[in-house]
């Protein structure tokens, strides 16, 4: 006689999870079939069953053996399937008891002794079974503290799948992994590596980037070699606002799903640093593949991306970048699914001038040939800069400020200033969705926002007309204008912060690449 069992595992699509349903039959024949559209990592599943039942004391049945993973149109992928391929066998086999092996969702890779290997999205799969109201979560031990995140859903951590059928036997309890969201988000708030008091001198870029956190503006940062660009660009974090609890929690699935998680971060609660090599493929950047995964600038969602020596970097790479930047979000169409996932990153970029690093160096000489900076700079699309809003020179540090004792502005000062600053702009935009800062304001919005008066206007033509900006770049300079009269808590945008705004257009000007 037939004996069907069901268990229940999941799929991730983007960054969220899909429940599968695990149909297992026994009954008469010999062979064994797969079907729900598996990739091959899932038909392997058999051979790893098989040895770690043995290696477990356990058997597989010697009879005809149906394995259904529906929804079958949906492609199941990864080796997180054998433990609840596994558990269905044996309780359709009689081997454990299965009135209660469909309460709970199942997940994790076997190793040929039984042992369990982590996987990844454990955290959306979490989610995804709370909402479809399972008792609990059995799993790998090494992502129980991720999934336990979620609350009112029971996540059981194990190391081996004779736990989880001594658990559905009644011979054993397992204790759920708990975690203090909130206690685990504040705890870690504030834990950054890097301070900008560690700087000497650079107040101007020190400015220049405070203005960039507090309206989430993009920046590129043009300096010789040993300037201090990367060592600049890594300190930014450590003054943007810090993640909210719902930014944690997305931040969080993201590199869940990526498996970028270690085994023991539970919550990623400082905003992301990433910084990819320049040889980086467009699917690295944006994501992609056959079965579409996060790339760089979605692990940097709610944080920031780095990009050291721009021009270095393919420009089919960077222009698949413009309309991310634009939308926030990055759209991968295959030909039988389309998947989403978020891209809301502060760019910061940094180049050397030219080939050779000097160009408008105060002491050293360029050697590069005429013609050869122009060529350099013209390896970034012109759009592509249009969408950094503030463009700062940075220039090595004389001597004399690097052996000053004096210690420089801590972090925490300068990020007050750009949370109070942020804090303007949540107002101002509390009814527009999606919108939280300066640099995410609509054409529409700009109009309305950024007014200034007729020298402000006169001011501004001179300077449009002498650097010959686009129109993009216009509005950039209106944007990064508002955020500096946030910065002073001024109600309408004055000349001076008109006038500062101008100032971070540096490859606009006429001099550069002449």
């Amino acid at each position: 006689m037939n004996k069907l069992v069901k268990t229940y595992g999941s799929t991730i699509i983007g960054i969220d999870a899909i429940t599968i349903t695990v149909e297992v039959d026994v009954g008469r024949g010999a062979k064994f079939y797969l079907v729900g559209l598996p990739d091959n990592a899932v038909k392997e599943s058999q051979q790893r069953i098989y040895a770690a039942l043995a290696n477990s004391g356990y058997r597989w049945p010697g009879k005809g053996i149906t394995v259904n993973m529906a929804p079958a149109d949906i492609k199941k992928e990864g080796s997180a399937y054998d433990l609840t391929i596994a558990i269905g066998i044996l309780a359709a086999s009689g081997q454990i008891e299965n009135e209660n092996v469909g309460n709970y969702l199942i997940m994790g890779e076997l190793s040929l002794d039984g042992g369990l290997q982590p996987m990844r999205g454990a955290l959306p799969i979490a989610i995804e079974a709370r909402k479809q109201g399972f008792n609990g979560f059995i799993l790998p031990k090494q992502n129980a503290k991720e999934a336990a995140i979620v609350n009112d859903l029971e996540v059981l951590g194990v190391e081996n799948i004779i736990e989880v059928i001594d658990f559905f036997n009644g011979k054993l309890s397992i204790s759920p992994t708990k975690v203090n969201t909130r206690e685990e988000f504040f705890s870690s708030l504030s834990d950054y590596q890097f301070d900008f008091s560690d700087v000497k001198g650079q107040e101007n870029i020190k400015r220049a980037l405070e203005i960039a956190a507090a309206g989430g503006h993009n920046v590129i940062l043009i300096g010789p070699p040993g300037a201090g660009k990367t060592m600049l660009a890594k300190r930014l974090p450590s003054i943007l606002p810090p993640l909210n609890l719902y930014e944690a929690l997305e931040t969080t699935k993201i590199h869940s799903v990526s498996g970028k998680l270690s085994k023991d971060t539970s919550l990623i609660s400082v905003r992301p640093f990433r910084s990819p090599h320049h040889t980086i493929s467009d699917a690295g950047l944006v994501g992609g593949g056959t079965y579409p995964n996060p790339g760089e600038i979605s692990l940097a969602h709610n944080g920031v991306l780095f990009l050291d020596e721009l021009p270095e970097f393919k420009r089919t790479v960077l222009e698949v970048m413009r309309q991310p930047m634009e939308d926030r979000i990055v759209t991968i169409s295959r030909a039988k699914l389309t998947v989403e996932f978020p891209a809301s990153f502060m760019l910061v970029a940094s180049m050397n001038p030219c080939p050779c690093g000097y160009y408008n160096h105060p002491d050293k000489d360029c050697t590069c040939v005429p013609g050869m900076v122009e060529r350099y700079l013209n390896k970034i699309s012109g759009p592509l800069l249009d969408r950094i809003d503030i463009h700062v020179e940075v220039v090595p540090v004389p001597f004399r400020e690097l052996s000053d004792d004096r210690k420089s502005e801590k972090s925490e000062a300068i990020r007050t200033r750009v949370i109070e600053a942020r804090i303007i702009q949540e107002k101002r935009y509390e009814e527009s969705k999606g919108i939280y800062c300066n640099s995410q304001m609509t054409s529409k919005q700009l109009r309305q926002i950024c007014k200034i008066d007729d020298t402000g206007q006169t001011l501004l033509k001179t300077a449009m007309e002498k650097l010959n900006l686009s129109a993009r770049a216009y509005d950039r300079i209106l944007k990064v204008a508002r955020t500096i009269a946030d910065l002073e808590k001024s109600q309408d945008i004055q000349t001076e912060h008109l006038a500062e705004a101008i100032q971070y257009r540096s490859l606009d000007r006429e001099n550069w690449g002449g």
